[in-house]
């Protein structure tokens, strides 16, 4: 399965996608990095460009919410992009709390999933039943 992988728009760090390149990769999946700071355009434009099965999106820098937001909207205004797999993980903001109210509003926006900082388990799971269609290992 190819994924696209990328930083959210405010987001210079690279760490977090290096190991997420890794462990997709070891998991199989032909990954195409975006690197850091991928806003909302160029992720579409990446979309159209690569025709990934999924999109995941990681935020280190607590940014996410916001970014994430403008990212999934971004993809779900355009019809050939509506239905792709979007998942996003990570730091959702920076208050130190949990986020449970921008998890329920960036899965009203669209996105399909919002996992847990470092969550790796549920990032396979998704991949395995949301786009592939199978059970979790």
């Amino acid at each position: 399965m190819k994924i696209l992988l990328g930083g959210t728009a405010s987001d210079s760090h690279t760490w977090n996608l290096v190991y997420l390149q890794l462990f997709l990769g070891e998991l199989g999946h032909e990954v195409v990095g975006l690197g850091p700071c991928v806003d909302a355009e160029e992720l579409a434009d990446a979309c159209r460009r690569h025709a990934p099965d999924a999109v995941v999106l990681s935020s280190v820098n607590g940014h996410g919410y916001r970014d994430g937001l403008a990212a999934v909207r971004r993809l779900r205004a355009e019809p050939a992009l509506a239905a792709l797999p979007v998942v996003i993980g990570g730091k959702l903001g920076v208050a130190g709390r949990p986020q449970e109210t921008e998890a329920a509003r960036l899965l009203e926006a669209g996105c399909d999933a919002v996992l847990g900082d470092g969550d790796l388990d549920a990032l396979r799971d998704f991949l395995a039943v949301r786009v592939r269609g199978g059970v979790p290992a």
